[in-house]
């Protein structure tokens, strides 16, 4: 008897288990509120904190998502990333683990702390964002098409391992669309590809995408289980 009851408990905790790791997990995908930088037009690199607007962004975000349970925070290390995380954090009373798979991609030197509408910058974005390109083509020390790719399914296999199933996630502008391109085009995606999903596909400070993991569909589904329910949405407003 005794042994029909230890196997009966190990038949139903195996059962919980795989139960528990198939489950649908959601992700609430945030983009940092607005900077001082953003504001001003001038490119970033690490540094940089929130402006009073960019402030209230993540406050309406944390008051709106109150009502999903979110398990926890997982949050780029870069400091409008971690203000805003901080912001969310106090909101829903849940704990922040920062990430530097998270992190923005790196911009190359000759941009950084300058305005965007400096002619050499322009040109330099229009080289790097605009204009189609190879894969590997990097113009001088930036995270260049094949680096962000690779990081951004790193990440996305960090997140799927992740035991919570209802998370925020705060990351910056060019990998989340990066993320959700890995999410769209697993296998497939290139950099010229990238380029027109990204012009056409602009993400707001504070915006917000939400998405699902469901495993069962790892192994079969096209998007390896992944799926975008909504896109740069401004929550709470």
């Amino acid at each position: 008897m005794l042994a029909y009851f230890g196997l009966a408990c190990a038949v139903i905790l195996i059962a919980s288990l795989i139960t528990q790791r198939m489950r649908t997990k959601r992700f609430f995908i945030v983009r940092h509120g607005q900077t001082i930088l953003n504001k001003q037009h001038i490119k970033q690199d690490d540094a940089g904190g929130l402006s009073e607007e960019g402030k209230e962004q993540a406050r309406r975000i944390g008051l709106y998502l109150g009502r999903f349970r979110i398990e926890a925070i997982y949050a780029s290390p870069y400091e409008r990333a971690k203000e805003t995380a901080e912001i969310l954090a106090s909101e829903l009373s849940v704990p922040v683990e920062y990430s530097d798979l998270l992190r923005e991609r790196k911009n190359p030197s000759e941009v950084v702390g300058k305005s965007t509408r400096d002619p050499d910058v322009e040109r330099i974005v229009n080289q790097m964002d605009l204009s189609y390109h190879e894969d590997d083509y990097r113009y001088s020390d930036e995270e260049n098409f094949v680096e962000l790719k690779a990081r951004a399914q790193v990440c996305l296999r960090y997140l799927a391992s992740r035991p919570e199933s209802t998370v925020c996630i705060v990351t910056h502008h060019a990998f989340l669309k990066m993320l959700l391109a890995v999410m769209l085009y697993p296998d497939t995606i290139n950099a010229r590809d990238f380029i027109k999903l990204s012009f056409f596909n602009q993400v707001d400070n504070g915006g917000t995408s939400v998405c699902e993991y469901r495993p069962w569909r790892r192994l079969f589904g096209k998007n390896r289980g992944w799926r975008i329910l909504s896109y740069n949405e401004q929550l709470g407003q």
